[in-house]
């Protein structure tokens, strides 16, 4: 904030924020929790949240993740696991939880086996002399 201070009085304080690339209003921030910090003091540190007493150990969590993983349920949709798994009377864990565990892996997202399409390069004709190349797509 010192570099946007020195700045401000030849660019003012908008072309000051932008070259140093800070948002406009981050120099009155700062000088409002100065002030306060100065007769209130540094704020509270919030103490970490303890784990609920409800939520899945490890082994459980990892039990979500073999069945998503397995072969079974390998290209099925975690809606589709949850509600097969409930069918046969085996409850793991709500839906919700479900879509947690694989987000918390990076796989949230389309879980089937995709063809890899091949990158297309577009041709590219040259002509050294008049009518040499003819092409569809060359008309303006």
């Amino acid at each position: 904030m010192a570099s946007v201070q020195e700045l401000a009085p030849a660019l003012g304080i908008g072309a000051a924020c932008r070259a140093m690339g800070v948002p406009r209003d981050a120099p009155e921030r700062a000088r409002r929790r100065h002030h306060r910090e100065n007769f209130v003091g540094p704020p509270l540190r919030r103490p970490a949240r303890a784990r609920p007493h409800l939520a899945l150990d490890d082994g459980e969590n990892q039990r979500i993740l073999d069945t998503l993983n397995s072969d079974r349920f390998v290209d099925v949709a975690p809606a589709a696991v949850h509600a097969v798994l409930l069918d046969e009377g085996v409850y793991l864990g709500s839906l919700r939880t479900f879509h947690r565990r694989l987000a918390a892996l990076g796989s949230a997202g389309d879980r089937r086996r995709q063809r890899v399409h091949t990158p297309y390069a577009k041709p590219e004709l040259l002509a050294t002399a008049p009518n040499e190349v003819w092409s569809w797509d060359s008309v303006p």
